[in-house]
This record gives structure tokens, sequence and C-alpha cells, in this order.
């Protein structure tokens, strides 16, 4: 009896180690049926390669080779059912080829998107060999060829790994089909939405040491996390991950050089300063003891002077940072910061982009997912604000304010701040609090004497008047809130009671 002939179909953008996967292929008893790009690099390889157009009698390259792969022929080679006697005929009848392998991965839509580069038989053939995954490999990632290699020497192959391969095919499937929808899509919130990603590293633990986690990036992102480099010491956590991203939220709206110290997302510390040392100096010492095991995110170049904060903290204080993440390091600070500490991270991520690729800001909630516009732009805000007490605030109070209304925007809610009176740098910060008179009372309490002539900075309204009295007992200098609450009257009257100049800012800035 004559041995049927068996295919393998191979038409990749990525041909990483295609060579030498198809004469593994070849090997193992596979005809090559290729196209394209592909057909040539294989022929050149001395490989034997059949072109698609034989199989599907479709014109070499017609309608500028949008017809290619796509045909009865080709798909039917791939989808009927080896098990279904009645296939196995029709097949035969119909002189379909048997493909049972297909290896395919798309161009990468997100380098040049339109509509010439929107793949329709790629897309087809890998669609049909995952769903016949119980008959047909398919094999998106040249990561795979290795192990695939192993099995086509052996001629077996698990269910385990027939399924495994048809998902990270539907996946790829997936995420080009998502940046397509969002290339043509002109809507704020679409009623459908797949969210493309892509894994770019495996981390040292989630939150917790007992949680896996992994990062993800989206295609074109200018996010500083897609050009995060690791230069010493410990590799990151879901938790590392997760502060510098709410360092970087906070750095990222100052022009000047701003500094912050993050623990558990929010910050412990955020000053400015006429160069990177100074913000930084600034920002540890607004809450040394908080600083503990923190992550210091900058938005300047960390210099030997700047680094020579981090020596000083774990010197003199014998205090510790874990992650350092600026965008970029000097060497001679490097040095410094490698005999600082051997398990303190030090990571770099470029310039910080004054604008944004992503269109969300996105929030996950166990099965749902929050898209919403970034809070951005607070600067034209200022303009709105209203002073609502007798006593006005001076120019120096107003600018401190507009520099703690970008600071408080960064603390968790209920967030209320107290920003000292001269420097550009917070003094007590009360976060994440249930009540806003709570909140008021740590911020009140960790900036003690420097309560005196401070500006205390609410992410909303006062609710009562009691937050604002309180102010007042400890000697705070002026006051800045949204506004908004039926009781504005009985705050606005305890300011001028005490003589505290008090500002709405007509904006809520809570941040969860």
């Amino acid at each position: 009896m004559k041995q049927e002939k068996k295919f393998a179909l191979v038409s990749v953008y990525d041909k990483t180690g295609i060579a030498d996967f198809a004469r593994v292929l070849e090997k193992g008893g596979y005809e090559i049926i290729s196209t394209g790009g592909t057909f040539e690099v294989l022929k050149k390889d001395g490989i034997k390669v059949t072109p698609v157009d034989e199989i599907t009698g479709n014109p070499r390259d017609c309608f500028d080779g949008r017809m290619k792969t796509i045909s009865f022929q080709i798909e039917s080679g791939i989808l009927f059912d080896r098990e279904n006697p009645s296939h196995v005929e029709e097949a035969q009848k119909l002189n379909v080829p048997k493909i049972d392998i297909v290896v395919c991965n798309l161009y990468p839509f997100e380098e040049k998107p339109g509509i010439e580069t929107i793949d329709v038989g790629g897309p087809t053939m890998i669609r049909a060999a995952a769903k016949n995954n119980a008959s047909v490999l398919v094999v998106v990632d040249p990561a795979d060829y290795e192990e695939v290699s192993k099995v086509v020497k052996v001629s077996k192959v698990s269910k385990e790994l027939r399924q495994k391969l048809a998902a990270k095919a539907f996946y790829h499937l997936s995420f080009y089909d998502s940046q397509i929808g969002k290339y043509f899509s002109e809507e704020d919130f679409p009623k459908e939405v797949t969210i493309p990603l892509r894994k770019t590293n495996v981390l040292r633990y989630g939150e917790n040491p007992h949680q896996k986690g992994a990062l993800y990036l989206m295609p074109n992102t200018n996010s500083p996390f897609s050009k995060l480099k690791h230069l010493w010491g410990r590799e990151l956590s879901g938790t590392n991950i997760g502060d510098i991203q709410a360092g970087l939220e906070t750095v990222r709206q100052f022009n000047e050089a701003a500094a912050c110290v993050i623990k558990h997302l929010s910050p412990c510390g955020i000053a400015r300063g006429s160069d990177a040392r100074e913000a930084l100096y600034f920002a540890i010492e607004a809450d040394p003891v908080s600083a503990f095991g923190g992550v210091i995110v900058l938005n300047k170049v960390m210099d030997l002077e700047a680094a020579k904060n981090v020596a000083t903290f774990k010197n003199e204080r014998e205090e510790n940072i874990d992650i350092v993440a600026v965008p970029d390091v000097t060497p001679d600070a490097l040095e410094l910061l490698k005999k600082v500490r051997k398990s303190m991270g030090v990571y770099t991520f470029g310039e910080i982009p004054t604008g944004r690729s992503e269109q969300w800001d996105l929030k996950y909630f166990a099965g749902a997912v929050l898209l919403q516009d970034f809070d951005d732009n607070v600067e034209e805000s200022f303009q709105n604000w209203k002073v609502v007490t007798k006593m006005k605030p001076s120019e120096k109070q107003m600018k401190q304010m507009q520099f703690g209304f970008k600071c408080v925007k960064a603390v968790r809610s209920n967030a209320v701040i107290v920003i000292d009176k001269d420097i550009p740098m917070t003094r007590g910060i009360g976060s994440g609090q249930t009540s806003r008179v709570g909140a008021t009372k740590i911020a009140l309490e960790q900036a003690g004497d420097f309560n005196k002539g401070g500006i205390l900075i609410s992410d909303s309204f006062f609710p009562f008047d009691d937050s604002v009295k309180m102010a007042a007992k400890y000697g705070i200098g002026a006051i800045l809130e949204q506004g908004g609450s039926v009781n504005d009257k009985a705050s606005t009257e305890a300011a001028d009671e005490a003589g505290i100049p008090m500002v709405f800012t007509g904006r809520r800035a809570f941040r969860h």
C-alpha cells in the first residue's frame, strides 16, 4: 500500500530558526509547502519546498498577494477530521493534501499599522489548525521549535502539547486582531474590547512571595516600563512594579527635578529641587522613618551627588532602600549604589514621555475592568480655583498649593497632606483612610513643628468643619480643598475664625 504523503505548511514573518526547523520536518518525512519570503529562505538553504500555488491552483501572487493561501485545498487539508472515515475518503477523492503541521506567525501590526499589513490568509490557517489541534500541530512561536522538533523525530505528540500550542495560537490571533480593532476604532469606549499584552518577564513574585507574577506590556507603548533595565541588585516583585508606577505617576507631573519615595503604592515623601540631589534629599527627609525599605523614583538622572543621599541614609541612619528607579544613572553613581547595599535593586527607564500612548487608565476588579481617562492636565484647573475666605493666600502660598495639589493626587484616598511653608516638599501624609478627619489627624501629627505656616491639602472636600478646626490648632497657614460639600459654609467660617486662607479647587483628586 502506497504511504500517504504528509505535509507541513510553513509561512512565517519571524524567520528566526525556521530553516533548521524545516530541515527537522523534512527529515521527519514531511513535504514542505511554503509561500513568499519564507519559500525563498528555505529554498536558498537547500530545503525542498513546494510553492503554495502548486497546491491551491491559484495564480501566483494574484491581487498583490492577497490570495496566496486562502483556498479550498489548503483549508480543507488542515481542517478535515482524520478520525472520521468519510472525511478521509472525501479528502482522498478531492486530492486534498494532508497538512499535519502549520508553522505560521503574523506580521507585527504595531510596527506598520495599515490596511495592507492586515493578514487574512495567515490567521485563517492558524485558526483552522488550532481548531483541529487533535490532528494538526500549530506552531506560532519560534521558541517552540525545539520542543516540537523532539516530538516530530519520534512521531509522538501528547494531547497536552497540542492543546498548549493551540492555546498559544488563539492568543496570537487575539493579540493581532485587537490591535487592528484599535486601529479602526474611533469610540472612547467600544462595546467590546480586547487589550493586547505581551509578556516581558516573569517577576520574582506577585504582591506576596507565595503569589506568582509576570509583567506584560502593550504594543507600541511609550511607558517607561518598556525601557526598564536592571542594572544591579534584586529582581522585581509585583509590589515593586506597583511602587515604581506610583512613583512615576508622581514625578512625571513636574518639569523641575522631582523625587518620590514610595511605600505600598503611596508616597511617604515627595519633593522638588534645583537638581536631583536636592529633590531626593528633601523627599527622604519628608519622612525618613517610612522611607525604610521604600522605592525611590526620580524624574532626572541620578548622579553621584544624588546617590550620596542613599549612602547617607544607609550609613548615618542605618536605614535601607529596596529599589532605585530613575531615568538613568551615571557610572560613578552606580558604583556607589552597588557599595551601599548588595541587594538594593537599581533600574533605569529612560526619559519619562510628556504624553501617553495608552488610551485608557485601566483598573482591574476580579472579573471586571474599569476603563477611564487619565487624570492628567491638572495645571489647567488652577485657573478655576476660588478663594472662599476673607483672608487671601499669598503668592508663595498659592505656589505651594499648586505643588501640593500635584502631590495629593498621587496619594491614596482619603488623602490629606501637609506641605512645608517654604520648601516644595511634603511634611505630613495621611493616606488611605476611611475618614477624612482621620487622614487629617495623621498628616498633622506627622508634620509636627512643620505645621506652623504649612499648607494643608485635601484630595476632596471636608464634609465637616472638624478638619479645619484641627488644622487651626496645629498652626496651619493655609488650606486647599475641593469644596462642594453641603457643609462648605461651616468649614469656611471655621477658617475665617482662625484667620486661615482657604481655596476651593472644584476638582476632586481621588486615587484608589
